[in-house]
């Protein structure tokens, strides 16, 4: 999980502050030395580090939050604003050329960041957002680079440009570019070969492609998990190259947060957006307060509501109403699979629990994975799909062979399947009580 390790040491400073009813200067002095330390762990650079920690100490002394009526929280509400501020405090949006005129963004980056699959779910993003985007393989050096590009468009449906591996970046740029203003393309989005580190011939190549065409943006993906070596990265690409943002990859696999809480600091550059996961829709809008919220347990209810919104099939919600159908009782099979299915598209029971506040960064991974067993989702999942269109649709249809059937067909104990079927009807029951507690206008009344 995302930040774990800099969470849980973070939540134990704070559980501290909480419990006393006033603070002294030493009890900020030993919590600003804890937090410090949090922060050196978890690979945040130093001097960013000892910056931080200076300006939260003289902010946390003042008068004001020694006198209040709650000067632990007033502690972490600045310990909050700090970090938000540290990541970039506004969101910065991608800059797009006015009118008709067409937008270039290289992308560029070392070999094992994600860089490929990072730019097709860039070129996903635009297309959601209504632009035409054209994804570009410039990177004839690595074995296969142009099908992974040519793969991955095709999977999120948006033109790929090629000219095979014998052609020059440069001139595939140009002829890119020519392509996308006779066939509509509002955005050329270049896709640079990388290295596993940096040297002067790869740099050389990106800023040749920038002197040949007029690149408006040029993006660094780096991997979120290398921490303080990915500052470092941006910072040489900054120098040579010249860049107008990062993305941060791999971060739903980053537990300390070194990387996410030092890059803006260090290079002045803007974080854009957050890889969260590998599918080709998991990257997010980079959102500094949400990200320092998550990092301080708070939740991120706002991200979370986004997921729902895109996850979520507005015509089919409409047509089968399952929260109507929850209030009557009549909650089916198929409503238990379009409800996986929503979740699935969110990122899982896990990701779901990590964005509600004073649950996802107050819990460890290995506590989530006994609380939540996505292997047994999945099974029971695979019992459902093992039913027949009639026994989805009437759970009452259920007898012994049928049962036996299922199991066999789902791979799994008959035993699972009757402990399934049972917790299924109890929460039916569940909903005919809540409905049976509600009155005529809808109002709940208690049950006795």
């Amino acid at each position: 999980m995302a930040f774990e390790s800099l969470s849980e040491k973070l939540q134990n400073v704070f559980k501290n502050l909480r419990s006393k009813g006033r603070l002294t200067e030493e009890d900020v002095h030993t919590a600003c030395k804890d937090v410090k330390m949090a922060l050196l762990e978890a690979d945040v650079n130093f001097r960013v580090v000892k910056s931080f920690i200076k300006t939260v100490e003289e902010r946390a002394v003042g008068a004001d939050v020694m006198n209040g009526l709650n000067p632990g929280q007033m502690v972490i509400k600045i310990v909050n604003e700090e970090m938000t501020s540290l990541m970039g405090s506004e969101t910065t949006e991608i800059a797009y050329q006015p009118g008709k005129a067409i937008t270039v963004i290289m992308m560029c980056g070392l070999q094992g960041a994600g860089k490929t699959t990072t730019t097709a779910k860039l070129a996903a993003k635009m297309k959601t957002k209504g632009k035409k985007p054209l994804l570009v393989a410039c990177d004839v050096y690595r074995p296969a680079a142009i099908k992974q590009l040519q793969v991955n468009g095709e999977k999120v449906g948006v033109d790929v440009f090629t000219m095979g591996e014998n052609v020059s970046p440069v001139e595939i740029a140009k002829k890119a570019i020519e392509c996308a203003e006779k066939n509509g393309h509002k955005v050329v989005i270049l896709e640079t070969a990388g290295r596993l580190h940096i040297d002067e011939e790869m740099m050389r190549k990106l800023q040749a492609i920038k002197s040949a065409v007029d690149v408006h943006q040029t993006f660094l993906t780096v991997d979120a998990m290398t921490g303080q070596d990915a500052v470092n990265v941006a910072e040489d690409f900054k120098e040579k190259v010249g860049l107008d943002g990062v993305i941060l990859t791999k971060l739903d696999g980053d537990t300390r947060g070194g990387a996410a809480l030092s890059v803006k600091a260090v290079t002045e550059l803007p974080i854009l957006f957050a890889g969260m996961g590998e599918k080709l829709d998991d990257l997010e809008q980079f959102y500094p307060d949400r990200m320092a919220n998550r990092i301080l347990g708070m939740g991120d209810v706002l991200t979370l509501i986004e997921k729902a919104q895109n996850a979520i099939d507005i015509d089919e919600a409409k047509e089968r109403d399952m929260a109507a159908r929850m209030k009557k009782g009549k909650f089916d099979f198929n409503d238990y699979l379009e409800s996986m299915k929503q979740m699935r598209n969110m990122g899982g029971l896990s990701s779901i629990l990590g964005m509600l506040p004073g649950l996802g960064m107050g819990i460890k991974t290995s506590d989530l994975e006994g609380a939540v067993d996505e292997k047994q989702l999945a099974r029971t999942e695979a019992i459902v799909l093992s039913m027949t269109k009639a026994e989805r649709e009437n759970p009452k249809l259920m007898n012994p062979s049928r049962k036996h059937r299922i199991a066999k067909g789902a791979g799994v104990d008959i035993a699972e399947v009757n402990r399934f079927i049972k917790q299924f009807e109890q929460s039916q029951k569940m909903m005919k009580q809540m409905k049976g507690m509600m009155g005529k206008k809808g109002r709940f009344r208690m049950p006795f």
